[in-house]
């Protein structure tokens, strides 16, 4: 075997890694960027996304919020439970009376009958919602006394002077503050259930007229008050 053999046989080892490195180097590499340049673009369409529903809620807020109107004040007055006797044992019903106002003269209420408390709640809520009717609020406080009868309520609503509060009980007292009143003396003369008391309440606060509504209703002007 001649040198120029042993030079070629030595020689071939060496030069094929040295051909073969840089094209294993770079699949490699671009096995490597694969994966990151996957994760790039997942990464985007999910910002994409992202931003997508972020608009899509920013645009329904204010639809919800002008959907709501006015924030309304609720109050429940009286929870009621019956009982119904039947071969397997007792069932119970609910009942619910809901006072539901939005403290600027605007006043309504509810009653509502269902299985769970939760559900009669809920059906009164609604049920005041579509009642509600404007009644006359002046400084916070009422134009003037007035007397009312539902059944057997009887119920006397006093304007007062401003900083006397709420003196009333607590049926009363719900309408009154779901109204936007604040400055009342007002007593139940008769009786005490809950339904009639609310709903006399109510007659009472329906009926009063400001001093221009009246004069209005005679066809007069109220006079000015001549400077002295």
């Amino acid at each position: 075997m001649s040198t120029e053999e042993i030079q070629d046989k030595t020689a071939d080892p060496a030069e094929t890694p040295t051909a073969e490195a840089p094209a294993n180097e770079s699949a490699q590499a671009a096995q490597q960027s694969a994966p990151r340049a996957a994760r790039k673009d997942a990464g985007a369409r999910n910002a994409q996304r992202s931003g997508r529903r972020e608009a899509g809620s920013s645009r329904r807020a204010p639809e919800g919020a002008a959907e709501d109107g006015p924030q309304l004040v609720e109050k429940v007055v009286y929870v009621n439970r019956c009982a119904k006797v039947v071969k397997g044992g007792r069932r119970f019903s609910f009942s619910a009376l809901v006072v539901v106002g939005d403290r600027n003269g605007k006043v309504g209420q509810g009653f509502g009958k269902a299985n769970e408390v939760s559900d009669a709640i809920r059906k009164g809520t609604d049920a005041a919602k579509r009642a509600m009717k404007k009644v006359v609020v002046v400084n916070e406080t009422l134009p003037h006394e007035v007397y009312s009868e539902f059944g057997g309520a009887k119920i006397v609503l006093k304007p007062a002077a401003p900083g006397t509060g709420l003196v009333a009980g607590e049926k009363v007292r719900a309408v009154l503050e779901a109204a936007g009143v604040s400055n009342v003396i007002a007593k139940s003369l008769g009786s005490s259930n809950a339904a009639n008391v609310v709903k006399a309440t109510m007659q009472a606060m329906l009926t009063m007229r400001t001093a221009d509504q009246v004069l209005s209703a005679r066809g007069k002007k109220k006079k000015e008050k001549e400077s002295v």
